[in-house]
């Protein structure tokens, strides 16, 4: 056997003939060169096998893994299972990667060794189908770039694309991996990570277009449903805040803010209050607790600040009055959505 490469590729697909050409391709003309391609066939029926033993035919820096089909975790597992490197990349089979991608995260991984994560800027494409809140998110997740502006957003939605993720392996095994937990295994890997330390990162430059279509499987899946994004959030909030997630405070009672409370009521956890600056709201009883003005909202020092609005805008005003107000994002105040 070959020496083991500094870097593994995770290639999960399943049906993906029709681009994984164009895939693989912009893998294989990847300016760093010592890598491993794990490529998993999970049941494929159309003619994603063929192709990918074609691409193995041509290059010995790729393995096909063929499975049954089990899903895209238990498809990624079995490429870590598999996987040499001390750095792990994601790619899925319907994007491109730029072909500086694997360097620039190489490098920005190596100076930093307190990141276990990093990921890159991405583009939609094609740019004809991007529209709507896909513009949103993709200016949005393309926001951040250092680990504190990265951790400000954590609980906000997940913050680096999966398709982009480079990690330690060493650090992913030590949080167990990819989980199936019934919510988005990436958020879910991102905040197991952020909880046990781990620095996460973005390169700020566009090395990754982003295949935009309703066949997403973010789009199919009910995995991916807002109901099971919200589930993941509460999960890790009440797991990264023991003892102080209890008697929460809500900013917003609208209707990000009630499905907040709902499952964190659902999880037994207690509220205090909402706060809100509508005024036809302030007096109210929510859950059965008050929705107090932001005065009286911020005079409450013992409790941890939940802010919830979907407004555009809206969560960078709430962060600008929270710390005004003396609250410390991350320690007595979290921004979510």
């Amino acid at each position: 056997m070959t020496a083991a490469p500094p870097l593994s590729v995770l290639l999960p697909v399943r049906d993906g003939a029709a681009h994984l050409d164009e895939a693989i391709d912009s893998i294989e003309r990847q300016s760093f060169t010592d890598f491993e391609v794990l490529a998993v066939d999970d049941g494929s029926t159309d003619e994603t096998y063929e192709k990918l033993l074609m691409w193995a035919s041509r290059d010995a820096r790729v393995t096909v893994i063929k499975q049954a089909a089990r899903g895209i975790i238990a498809a990624l597992e079995a490429g870590r299972a598999a996987a040499r490197g001390q750095y792990l990349a994601r790619m899925d089979a319907d994007d491109v990667s730029a072909q500086t991608r694997f360097a620039r995260q190489y490098t920005f991984m190596e100076a930093q060794s307190g990141l276990v994560l990093c990921g890159c800027r991405v583009e939609y494409f094609p740019r004809e189908q991007v529209r709507g809140g896909a513009l949103w998110y993709e200016a949005w997740i393309n926001s951040t770039s250092t680990p504190d502006e990265v951790a400000r957003e954590i609980f906000v939605e997940c913050p680096i694309a999966h398709p982009t993720f480079f990690m330690r392996a060493e650090a992913v095994a030590a949080v167990g991996g990819y989980l199936d937990r019934g919510w988005p295994e990436d958020y879910d890997l991102v905040l197991r990570l952020w909880r046990a330390g781990g620095g996460l990162g973005v390169v700020p430059e566009t090395l990754f277009s982003w295949r935009e279509g309703d066949g997403r499987l973010s789009r199919t899946d009910p995995a991916y449903a807002p109901d099971a994004f919200r589930r993941c959030k509460v999960h890790h909030l009440v797991e990264a805040f023991p003892g102080v997630v209890e008697g929460a405070l809500i900013w917003g009672a609208g209707p990000v803010g009630k499905a907040l409370a709902k499952e964190l009521v659902d999880r037994g956890v207690e509220l205090s209050a909402f706060a809100e600056v509508d005024p036809r709201k302030i007096g109210q009883r929510i859950y059965d607790v008050p929705v107090l003005d932001t005065a009286q909202a911020l005079a409450e020092r013992s409790v941890l600040h939940l802010g919830a609005v979907g407004q555009k805008g809206a969560r960078e005003q709430l962060r600008r009055l929270m710390r005004e107000g003396g609250l410390e994002e991350l320690k007595s105040f979290v921004l979510m959505a």
